[in-house]
């Protein structure tokens, strides 16, 4: 797999799915304006992974948020298997805290087996969360504050995300990578 390849697919899910479904409605804004970096770990264990996720949390806790207002850290070559990215989560938490950025920098998670607990592997709720490789998306803590002030019902981005995949369907979920 080369960057190329990984990045496209990338894009082309946060267009199609994040952005198209508007199961975030922030990513457009720093999606228009280019202040998504894109990281693409080679990593292939997970000691790898971690040490090219604190470089991405520093990087992100320094770069100006003008210029880079978020980060996907895409890793396509380690923790394939859903519940060893699930495990991953903890120590990517432990990375955040150690480095002094809890309460600046938190993160998200999408996985291409992504399954929320207590839901049947094929449900489609779980497409929410789906990528085609698994990403860590690393987010400040000040933008999420002030994009959800800026929205009436913030609280209920969830229950709409899960709402607009249940309309969606199966069916409507292949025919958006036609």
């Amino acid at each position: 797999m080369d960057d190329a390849t990984i990045l496209t697919a990338t894009r082309t899910w946060l267009e199609r799915a994040v952005i198209g479904l508007q199961l975030c409605p922030f990513a457009k804004a720093v999606h228009d304006q280019g202040r998504i970096r894109y990281r693409i770990s080679r990593a292939t264990d997970p000691r790898e992974l971690r040490r090219d996720l604190e470089a991405e949390l520093r990087l992100l806790a320094a770069a100006a948020p003008a210029e880079v207002a978020t980060t996907l850290l895409i890793h396509p070559f380690v923790l394939q298997d859903f519940l060893d990215f699930n495990d991953f989560l903890d120590v990517a938490e432990a990375a955040v805290q150690k480095l002094g950025l809890d309460g600046v920098l938190q993160l998200a998670h999408f996985h291409p087996h992504y399954r929320f607990g207590g839901a049947a592997p094929d449900a489609i709720e779980n497409h929410t969360n789906r990528a085609p490789y698994p990403i860590l998306h690393l987010l400040r803590e000040a933008d999420i504050e002030a994009a959800v002030r800026g929205q009436d019902d913030a609280d209920r981005i969830v229950e709409r995300n899960l709402a607009t995949m249940r309309r969606l369907g199966h069916d409507g979920w292949r025919r958006l990578w036609e």
